[in-house]
């Protein structure tokens, strides 16, 4: 049987909040999806006491809908506007099953009034890792880029800033580990010299994000500037794929150095990428470089050098746009198996490593990390 939008709301209706009226009439539904069995939505109070008061409200929308035939999951995230300027961070979002409990740190709340673009303390630069499209490699590139930086003697921060597919705590070994908070300031962990944050180290692996831009905003804003980077030559910004909320938040809120634009050779990869180094213009962000992945494929069984996406497009690219070719990275099933365990091949020697530690020693070289 197929839930419908119209079933879901019915029941919501049934659902009495304080102050009188239900979830529905109210109006404190927003972004209902019901797709596939999942039904998804935000709760949004009208403030942190609100957001508390309706926990109760949360719980029995929880348990009402998960009994309803046709439904297989159901996630709820409750949200309150950030607090005033000055007062102490208020609990802005919940989200979960009725199977886990709330992480202890809460993260996502609306974006918070901010003249313009504005350093994070102690960060010396800001290099956004950007691609036009998925699947070309940008967060293992900014995993491994990361570490080899690291090696290099440079203080390395990692945000994980893609949050809707945050990858880096299984990159970097990190899952299922939690930052603390003293309630005012986020403290990040660390792995294999970086300093990282990820939304993915506030969640459970696999839950959904479920969220519309102003809380994304928001939630950008409290991982640069709400937590403890300390003193760092670089931070560098995971960035999702696309031309989206995300990387107009951060150009808009933060002052970037500049950006590395990450591309596959093959044309359609290209014309992506092409996008992202448009957007970075239109933002008035420095383009710093292109980065070849996914470049040469060796066998590892006869040494036949093979060129599964082409070779050599992105170079021609960059020289055609009169940007910097930083590097290229080749295709290696090591690469993919050591991030998926937690250890980038960065960390370790060998020829993609190798590659890796060129890249850096470019980026320091060019005054860039």
């Amino acid at each position: 049987m197929t839930i419908s939008r119209e079933r879901v709301l019915e029941e919501l209706a049934q659902i009495s909040v304080p102050g009188g009226g239900n979830l529905v009439s109210a109006d404190l539904v927003r972004a209902l999806s019901v797709e596939s069995g999942v039904v998804r939505f935000v709760i949004e109070a009208g403030d942190a006491a609100a957001a508390r008061a309706l926990a109760p409200v949360e719980a029995e929308a929880q348990r009402r809908l998960s009994a309803l035939p046709g439904v297989e999951k159901v996630q709820i995230v409750t949200t309150a506007p950030a607090a005033p300027r000055g007062a102490a961070p208020q609990v802005v979002a919940r989200s979960g099953g009725a199977d886990a409990a709330p992480p202890s740190l809460k993260i996502g709340r609306h974006p918070t009034p901010q003249a313009g673009p504005a350093p994070v303390s102690g960060v010396a630069r800001i290099v956004a890792i950007g691609s036009g499209k998925g699947g070309v490699g940008k967060s293992t590139l900014t995993s491994n880029l990361a570490v080899a930086l690291a090696r290099k003697g440079r203080r390395v921060g990692l945000l994980d800033a893609d949050i809707y597919g945050p990858s880096q705590p299984r990159m970097l070994g990190l899952t299922g580990q939690r930052p603390t908070s003293d309630g005012q300031m986020i403290e990040p962990l660390h792995a294999h010299g970086v300093t990282v944050m990820s939304l993915g180290l506030m969640m459970k692996e696999g839950e959904a994000v479920v969220w519309r831009g102003p809380m994304l905003m928001g939630a950008l804003q409290q991982m640069l500037n709400q937590v403890k980077w300390g003193e760092l030559d670089v931070l560098l910004v995971d960035l999702p794929p696309g031309t989206g909320d995300v990387q107009l938040s951060l150009c808009q809120k933060a002052q970037v150095t500049g950006a590395i634009i990450v591309s596959t050779p093959q044309d359609v990869a290209l014309i992506d990428a092409r996008r992202a180094i448009d957007m970075f213009d239109k933002l008035k962000t420095p383009v710093l470089g292109l980065v070849e992945n996914m470049s040469t494929y060796i066998c590892p069984n006869c040494g036949h050098e093979a060129h599964l996406f082409g070779h050599g497009g992105v170079s021609a690219e960059a020289q055609k746009l009169g940007l910097p070719f930083l590097g290229e990275i080749p295709l290696n099933l090591d690469l993919r198996l050591s991030g998926d365990a937690g250890t980038p091949i960065a960390a370790g020697d060998g020829p993609v490593a190798q590659s890796f530690a060129r890249l850096a020693e470019r980026l320091i070289a060019g005054g860039m990390a």
